[in-house]
């Protein structure tokens, strides 16, 4: 059995006392710390939040909104009831840590004889791979490793909103986990399901290159250009199509080439044929390296005038289907690459010795210059969506993006079975 708490000598003090003290503090008389106002409950409560609970400090600092009007502040859970009441809140939810502090909340409200909300306490959401402390999370941004209470890597509403996570999808997420009174760990991949399920029904289609590979269609004339017809959403005809221009010069993917290609890779290779998505089939002919680093920089291809719009008249198949853009009519753009804040499934669990910090990611974040993007983009607002085709979903940036120079924010990745093949190649190895 709990013992009962030890009276303060200050306990019992008359009325016209407490009043004048209460007063002085409010005047700002005393120090920091020098004195605090009780509530005069019960010293021998077995709930120990019961014991006769402080109710107001001294705190001498600037308030946001109020300045130096005053220097006694309320404690939160003298706070949290009466807030609740004055905004006239029907059912108080709170985490199960608040569950032992219902009862100092029902006695405030009882006692006040005001609108007394139900208090109700369900378990803390926990997600993989980020923390959702509020303690935490405010070590992350005073400590620089993020930029800041909407870095697109936050799991805060605005670093969510500036990432392109849309409200319907993060409704639609924890109307799927619900509500539990025992602690569980939800894995972030069901948020990311989540997301993709609703831009996949919503965002129109793009094609963006993000790490350039020039691409010179050699029988291609010269001085020709055209317009060539892309659907915006194949899932939603209403959506329709836009036109993208075709040019002799374009970029591809440096990923989409291999010189040297393993089994399973049906992308471009010396001598194989693919389609360019809503354009022609083209062949590789040559490759022009760097004399000094040996690294390719750019392909020189042929072209099938007859397979305009993406298929043979002669019913030759291909494997492989590329996105691309014209390098002459190409847009640059920044694209900011995320990945999970932290290594660690449970950032929480720290090994003895170490901090919550020690498991953050230092690849979370990838910045890309030099991408090019189809024009379509040039004019595309803050926040707007797209799927960058066979890339992921991807949002313009609200603080950074600039008229001529957009930036992008991945907000997450589409399914690549080639990445999947070559996961599973280095767990073999």
């Amino acid at each position: 059995m709990t013992e009962s708490g030890k009276n303060s000598p200050y306990r019992d003090r008359t009325k016209g006392e407490n009043l004048d003290l209460f007063e002085r503090m409010r005047a700002g008389e005393f120090k920091d710390g020098e004195h605090v106002l009780r509530a005069k409950i019960d010293m021998a409560s077995p709930n120990v939040i019961m014991r006769d609970p402080t109710l107001f400090r001294i705190k001498h600092v600037s308030h946001y909104r109020t300045g130096s009007m005053w220097c006694i502040y309320p404690m939160y859970d003298f706070t949290h009831c009466l807030s609740d009441s004055i905004e006239r809140i029907t059912h108080s939810i709170c985490t199960l840590e608040f569950e032992i502090n219902r009862e100092l909340y029902d006695w405030v409200l009882d006692q006040l004889d005001v609108l007394h909300p139900q208090q109700i306490e369900f378990a803390r959401l926990n997600l993989s791979h980020t923390v959702l402390s509020k303690r935490k999370l405010i070590r992350l941004v005073e400590e620089s490793h993020v930029s800041a209470w909407n870095d697109p890597r936050m799991p805060s509403i605005s670093g969510l909103r500036r990432r392109g996570y849309t409200p319907e999808a993060i409704r639609n997420f924890c109307d799927r986990i619900g509500v539990a009174k025992a602690d569980s760990m939800v894995d972030i991949a069901l948020l990311e399901y989540c997301i993709r399920e609703d831009l996949n029904k919503h965002a129109p289609r793009v094609m963006g290159i993000l790490r350039p590979l020039k691409v010179v269609i050699d029988n291609y004339p010269k001085d020709k250009e055209e317009e060539l017809e892309a659907i915006n959403n194949p899932g939603d005809p209403s959506m329709g199509t836009r036109k993208v221009p075709f040019a002799r010069e374009l970029f591809i993917e440096r990923d989409d080439f291999m010189e040297e290609p393993p089994k399973k890779f049906f992308r471009l290779a010396p001598g194989r044929e693919v389609r360019l998505r809503y354009a022609y089939f083209i062949t590789c002919v040559d490759v022009v390296k760097d004399p000094k680093s040996g690294e390719v920089i750019e392909l020189h291809c042929t072209y099938d005038p007859a397979t305009r719009g993406g298929d043979s008249p002669d019913g030759r198949k291909v494997k492989g289907t590329l996105h691309w853009v014209s390098a002459k009519h190409a847009i640059p753009a920044e694209v900011r690459l995320f990945d999970h804040l932290f290594t660690k499934e449970n950032p929480n669990e720290v090994e003895e010795g170490k901090e919550f910090t020690a498991y953050l990611n230092s690849s979370s974040l990838e910045i890309l210059t030099q991408c090019k993007l189809e024009p379509s983009l040039a004019d595309a607002t803050s926040e707007s969506r797209y799927q960058f085709e066979r890339l992921g979903y991807f949002c313009v940036d609200s603080q950074d993006s600039k008229p001529g120079m957009p930036v992008f924010n991945r907000t997450v990745t589409l399914r690549d079975t080639w990445a999947k093949i070559l996961k599973a190649q280095k767990k073999k190895t």
